[in-house]
């Protein structure tokens, strides 16, 4: 089975942290929504009649369409594509939209799966990110969102966030769980350049945490977690038993799926496409019946990387035997002595036919990674 995800590339205001594709000018809302239309018709053989397991609306802020708007391109994606019989169909939100009307429209919609990038419950934290919403906000939203229905949410935090003590985080992660929710997604602060953050950052206004400190972070949220009995299923991705994101687990098992919206890529198995991250651009080329994309041929070499980078970050680990019966590539001998050493080191293990993380591995997983890939 395969995946659909739609970019919705516009935000209400820019948050410091963030390097995705998207506006805060909405201008071109209408006809962007319009230009996905007409991209889900071009591409509606990408998947070669594949059945579609899962639906994802990402962005930017996705939760800025209106019910109608998203409706609009659900019943385009149904009329155009084989869609399974229980489908998961995320909307990725943010909580400053999720008032009650808006929920319930959603739900009604077909909407089965809630993500909301809510990043801390820590108001000042908030304000520094350059956030819409407070923490109470944040709060209400999931209460909201549980009294209408939705039994599958998902709630994004970040850590490693300048001048964040282990207490602040530790307060974050108890009143997550005093949400209730089944599925948390928690990731490390990135600076990246062409942001607020990294112009902080190049003006000596912010200094990165600490690595060993970020390495306690990690460490007091998989202990906390799995103390309340999530699975750490991927390196930034805890749930309950069953709620796993069977769209995010796509991605890390190399599935194929289709992205639409200005900047989405897609993945057939042997290749990747890529969207114009240009909105006017991404819109032009619609209009005249031409798909916005470039793309590139995986090498035997990129798919064995691919395969590396992803797996590797699973609860279940690498499978080395199917790396060496799809690729013919011996992952054990050919990088026997790295693997000896990390295997030393108790960063990696072997069980069965898996070299899986420990969970000391996984405050390193990026640097491991590196070593391994080809």
């Amino acid at each position: 089975m395969a995946g659909i995800y739609i970019h919705i590339p516009y935000c209400k205001q820019a948050c410091h942290y963030c390097d995705f594709h998207f506006s805060t000018n909405l201008n071109t809302k209408s006809d962007l929504i319009d230009a996905i239309l007409k991209e889900i018709e071009l591409q509606k053989h990408y998947l070669l009649n594949e059945t579609i397991e899962t639906i994802y609306f990402g962005g930017g802020t996705p939760s800025l369409l209106s019910t109608q708007e998203l409706s609009t391109i659900l019943q385009k994606i149904y009329e155009n594509f084989s869609i399974g019989d229980n489908p998961e169909i995320t909307l990725e939100a943010n909580p400053d939209d999720l008032g009650q009307s808006k929920l319930e429209e959603l739900k009604a919609a077909g909407i089965n799966r809630l993500s909301i990038g809510i990043q801390s419950f820590d108001d000042q934290i908030l304000s520094y990110f350059n956030r819409a919403h407070n923490s109470q906000m944040a709060i209400n939203s999931v209460w909201n969102a549980k009294q209408i229905g939705f039994q599958n949410i998902s709630i994004d935090l970040i850590f490693g966030v300048p001048n964040q003590s282990l207490d602040a985080l530790g307060k974050d992660l108890e009143q997550a769980l005093k949400l209730s929710v089944p599925h948390i997604s928690i990731y490390g602060l990135t600076i990246e350049e062409n942001t607020v953050f990294g112009k902080w950052e190049k003006q000596d206004k912010l200094t990165p945490i600490d690595e060993d400190l970020a390495a306690e972070h990690l460490t007091l949220i998989m202990n906390t977690l799995a103390a309340s009995g999530y699975e750490q299923y991927e390196i930034s991705n805890f749930c309950l038993p069953g709620f796993e994101s069977r769209h995010n687990s796509s991605y890390w098992h190399r599935k194929k799926y289709l992205g639409l919206g200005p900047a989405a890529h897609s993945y057939n198995g042997t290749e990747r496409q890529f969207n114009h991250a240009n909105n006017i651009k991404y819109i032009k080329s619609l209009n005249s019946n031409e798909l916005p994309i470039s793309i590139e041929k995986l090498s035997i070499e990129d798919q064995i990387n691919e395969m590396i980078l992803t797996q590797l970050r699973l609860k279940e680990g690498l499978n080395f035997v199917s790396l060496k019966k799809n690729f013919d590539f011996e992952l054990l001998e050919e990088r026997k002595d790295q693997i000896q050493e990390f295997l030393q080191m108790n960063m990696l293990e072997i069980d069965g036919n898996f070299l899986r993380l420990t969970s000391n591995g996984k405050l390193l997983a990026d640097f491991i990674t590196e070593k391994l890939i080809i």
